[in-house]
């Protein structure tokens, strides 16, 4: 005969140490979800900022292309009319 199994006994001082461990590991996630939720908030702003900059950048670009084969068909012009006066 097998004496009768007494158990596992978690006292409540225990129980009650082991409740405010996993409390204060939930305040401390709770204050790095926090964190991180601020740098989502960040970086979705830095990335508007940016995105405004390029959009800016890729609109002030198109009269370099412009201005560049104008002055080629300037040039072009300039030099038939002088082989013509020749």
């Amino acid at each position: 005969m097998t004496p009768a199994d007494p158990g596992v006994y978690i006292s409540p001082a225990q129980t009650h140490a082991e409740v405010r461990r996993v409390a204060d590991g939930q305040i401390r996630m709770e204050g790095k979800l926090d964190e991180i939720v601020r740098d989502l908030r960040d970086s979705r702003d830095h990335l508007a900022d940016h995105e405004s900059r390029l959009r800016r950048l890729e609109a002030n670009r198109w009269p370099l292309p412009t201005i560049g084969a104008i002055a080629g068909v300037g040039g072009a012009v300039a030099a038939v009319v002088a082989l013509l006066q020749h």
